[in-house]
């Protein structure tokens, strides 16, 4: 890649942001610091959010965000621009020339993310885009930072952040700081059902009420499945044998009874939606995302069509806002192309590269781009 530059040139930097699923998490206890201390499994997935970061035109002087796709507000809080801000900070913290002007050093960038993740859902949409802005932001400057300062702005993000720069399937301890990568799921990984209520479930209030004493009646069950699950991968688990144990993982969310106390409607959701799939209904992370595992994509692709007919025509009660977001996809695995995402109908390429366009050159977007052979691209559905 080279890495010079014309006059009037501007870097375009596009990285995929994949979603995340919790196979287990277990609550091992509460932190000096308030949070509570986990032990969880989990594995990125090939659906996600695109993210394109270039130098922002000339004359502006600040950081700005676009955001298509599912709904999401590009206010000053909004993770990606956190993340470029505080990256921005830690390089000017490891500056070793005490002049040195940060906001001259590393300029204002424009992001535009194209959002494909639902928000607040328990996938850690969130996390994985600010992730992917700490490293849009590093290579549209042309720096580096030291894994310790990567990792700890990663910490001070959110506790999902520090997984998304693994990049792989991982153990996940502590508040979320704690990350060990395991070994990809052998074999072929499994498809996964995602299917998301329109609940707001914030992760706050979910850990109030699990602390509060809403909480499985086996105490242990969930912490067992997680550490005979990273027992599992570190001795080389494969995909069917994954397959065969999700009624194991059904049990391996400590956090399950607290979001079903929350939003009462979600247990007879889940008891509907177990009894159309047929299968083992498990929860991502705080919720309200429910997921089940599938031999194939084309397997859970057919199961999303056919739980949307059911949420559609009322065989599957409708909670929240509206109908659920459903959608088929894959565990992604650490040597699996990160640019790939699978959406019902469709196979999307978003190439993580940096791409230098000179003055009057098409800009690149971030924008998925069919497949050969594929004419429809688009969003998942």
């Amino acid at each position: 890649m080279t890495t010079e530059m014309t006059a009037g040139a501007r870097v375009h930097v596009v990285r995929f942001a994949p979603a995340k699923l919790n196979l287990t998490l277990a609550v091992v206890g509460r932190r000096d610091d308030g949070y509570h201390a986990l032990h969880s499994i989990m594995v990125p997935l090939a659906l996600g959010d695109a993210l394109t970061v270039s130098e922002a035109p000339a004359g502006a002087t600040r950081d700005s965000l676009r955001v298509t796709g599912l709904g999401l507000s590009p206010s000053p809080d909004n993770l990606v621009l956190r993340a470029i801000a505080a990256t921005r900070a830690a390089l000017a913290a490891t500056s070793h020339d005490p002049t040195a002007q940060p906001r001259s050093l590393q300029p204002p960038l424009a992001a535009r993310l194209a959002k494909r993740v639902p928000v607040a859902a328990g996938l850690g949409g969130g996390s994985s885009d600010a992730a992917a802005a700490i490293d849009a932001a590093l290579a549209a400057w042309s720096a580096t930072l030291d894994p310790e300062s990567t990792a700890a702005l990663a910490a001070s993000l959110g506790s999902d952040v520090p997984f998304f720069l693994a990049r792989g399937v991982a153990l996940v301890t502590g508040r979320g700081e704690f990350v060990e990568p395991l070994p990809d799921i052998g074999a072929e990984p499994p498809a996964v059902l995602l299917v998301t209520p329109q609940l707001a479930l914030a992760t706050p209030g979910v850990f109030k009420a699990f602390a509060g004493g809403e909480r499985q009646r086996d105490a242990t069950r969930a912490l067992e499945v997680s550490e005979r699950l990273a027992a599992e991968l570190r001795a080389g688990l494969t995909g069917s044998a994954l397959l065969a144990g999700a009624a194991d993982l059904a049990a391996g969310n400590d956090l399950m009874q607290a979001a079903l106390s929350i939003a009462p409607g979600l247990r007879g959701f889940i008891t509907a939606l177990e009894k159309l799939v047929g299968r083992p209904v498990c929860q991502s992370g705080s919720g309200p995302t429910l997921w089940s595992l599938y031999a194939t994509l084309a397997e859970a692709r057919k199961a999303a069509r056919f739980v949307r007919l059911a949420a559609a025509n009322g065989t599957l009660p409708v909670i929240g806002a509206g109908e659920p977001f459903v959608v088929a996809t894959m565990i992604a695995g650490r040597h699996s192309p990160p640019e790939v995402q699978l959406t019902d109908g469709a196979t999307v390429t978003i190439r993580p590269r940096t791409v230098h366009n000179g003055t009057g050159s098409r800009p690149l977007r971030g924008e998925p781009v069919a497949e050969p052979g594929d004419p429809k691209g688009g969003e998942p559905r």
